[in-house]
């Protein structure tokens, strides 16, 4: 009866409490970080609008039926004998997979780079 209540102790929060930690959110600072660089420098080659350019579209249409798995490999180890750099230094794959989720259901605005210390104390 002991062990079985060590047991259940030990083992209860991980069923009450599941594990998110590769699908942690990005803090709002640092998705504002992940948008404009989407924007800009992925749409270098995507297009501004990522309707495509050099790069193909990155537009839900587009991106409709690819594996999520696959589209955050590519973004983080790029696609060799392609224009398509790796990103991983940049971004690791847990905010690449929130850059595909928000890529497949229409990707926001850009509204600039995040704000650093200096200039939230010229405010």
């Amino acid at each position: 009866m002991f062990c079985r209540s060590i047991l259940i102790a030990a083992f209860l929060p991980a069923l009450v409490f599941p594990v998110h930690a590769q699908n942690t959110a990005p803090d709002n600072k640092r998705q504002r970080e992940l948008v404009h660089m989407v924007r800009q420098d992925c749409g270098s080659c995507h297009g501004l609008t990522l309707q495509g350019g050099l790069g193909p579209a990155l537009t839900p249409a587009a991106l409709r039926g690819k594996p999520s798995e696959g589209l955050v490999a590519t973004i983080v180890h790029g696609r060799p004998g392609t224009p398509m750099p790796p990103f991983r230094g940049l971004l690791d794959e847990s905010e690449a997979a929130w850059v595909v989720e928000r890529l497949v259901e229409g990707f926001p605005a850009d509204g600039g780079p995040a704000p650093t210390q200096q200039t939230v104390g010229a405010r």
